[in-house]
């Protein structure tokens, strides 16, 4: 910590620990007013009247928005300045908690979408926060902030049952609370206000679209499309059981409490994998092995969640750990497969683009099955086939090599 407090890009911004403590604060937002919806699932359903393929449509709305709004993040960042934009970004995340509930499908969806809006800012510049305040730092606190991340995950997800239990309002006071986080990490970042700057990465980015770029190499090559299929089969199945996980396991016989704790374990469990894989990527020439097993964790999951739902904890672990290492492998291949920046940039674009519409129809699908059969046996079933078909995809996606080079012509 002593070297992050000596690094020159932060001593002319901010105060480092007041930086460090914000960018902690920051991630805390990206996934908890968002994930902590589904152990109240059932409770919204029952009282504004919707049924699972409408609820599945409410917890794609975030995926939607990060394929929208994250193309005109750089652009923003660049009028406003990244300080300004992260705080509109909680502004906008804090508006959203605000508005879904107030007691109509309306104001839930709207507000849900706006949620997603903010997350979708956050995601994109908080990683170049931390590149252009402490590059020679990056892994470290990459890893913190997604520990952090799925933490407040967690314990917004086990938290969200009993405060509805306990309170008059309900299911409103239970998810108007987590209002609580972007308003205090918005007092924490107000200092950071009275700079204006712009991140490498976002004017990178912002030229980039700026003048055309030779992307037909890539979406021509079949490399290219494994690692998007492996990142995108990979959002599906993790959206998929977060939606889904506790009304899985209210139907067989959890209690909502003990759902919500497991589905706060869910969270916790998608985060730890940061701790070993960020350090070891760099090392590792061939991820075959790698990207093949973790989609097999997620597979034992699936199959366990079918076969014995009684040890959910195990499997919960299993599928927490394989989807948050599936994803860092995901957003490593970006890098890994590319030949240069601007190639990476244009790899991250598609695999991020397609991967997340990909991901979007994964809630509502299940949804759909579920309203259709009545139980949840053939949804995990088709979870399980595409675990497999990931784990193939995988294997291609982890061998060394990278993507052809663009011809003069393009």
């Amino acid at each position: 910590m002593t070297e992050l407090c000596h690094s020159s890009p932060v001593r002319r911004l901010s105060h480092p620990a007041v930086l460090i403590a914000g960018i902690l604060m920051i991630a805390m937002n990206l996934r908890a007013p968002f994930t902590s919806i589904a152990p109240l699932l059932e409770r919204l359903q029952a009282a504004l009247g919707f049924n699972a393929t409408a609820a599945g449509l409410l917890m794609i709305l975030p995926l939607l928005a990060f394929v929208v709004v994250s193309p005109w993040v750089p652009r923003l960042a660049r009028h406003v300045g990244l300080e300004r934009s992260v705080f509109l970004a909680l502004l906008a995340i804090a508006a959203g908690i605000v508005l879904r509930v107030q007691g109509n499908t309306l104001a839930l969806y709207v507000g849900i979408a706006l949620i997603g809006a903010g997350i979708a800012v956050g995601n994109v510049l908080l990683p170049s926060l931390v590149k252009r305040s402490f590059p020679r730092h990056i892994a470290l606190l990459t890893s913190c902030y997604v520990l952090t991340m799925g933490i407040m995950a967690a314990i917004a997800s086990a938290v969200m049952v009993p405060l509805a239990q306990d309170s008059a309002d309900g299911w409103q006071f239970a998810m108007l609370i987590v209002v609580i986080l972007p308003v205090v990490t918005m007092v924490v970042w107000w200092p950071q206000l009275s700079h204006r700057s712009l991140p490498a990465a976002a004017k990178e980015a912002e030229k980039a679209a700026s003048r055309p770029v030779r992307q037909a190499a890539v979406w021509r090559s079949p490399l290219a499309w494994q690692v998007t299929l492996f990142m995108g089969i990979n959002s599906l199945l993790f959206y998929t059981v977060n939606s889904w996980l506790p009304s899985m396991l209210a139907d067989n016989g959890f209690s909502p409490e003990k759902a919500g704790s497991l589905h706060g374990l869910l969270q916790l469990a998608s985060a730890l994998p940061g701790l070993i894989l960020v350090p070891l990527m760099p090392r590792l020439k061939d991820q075959r092995l790698i990207a093949f097993a973790t989609p097999c964790m997620s597979l034992a999951g699936f199959i366990g969640l079918w076969l014995m739902p009684g040890w959910a904890l195990v499997w919960v672990l299993l599928l927490g750990a394989g989807s948050g290492a599936s994803f860092i492998l995901a957003l490593s291949f970006m890098g890994l497969r590319a030949r240069d920046a601007m190639q990476s940039a244009s790899l991250s674009s598609m695999a991020q683009t397609l991967g997340y519409l990909l991901a979007a129809m994964g809630p509502p699908l299940i949804g759909a099955l579920y309203d259709r059969q009545g139980d949840w046996q053939l949804a995990l079933m088709v979870c399980a086939s595409l675990s497999v078909l990931m784990a193939g995809i995988g294997w291609l996606a982890g061998r060394d090599r990278q993507l052809p080079e663009a011809s003069a012509s393009e």
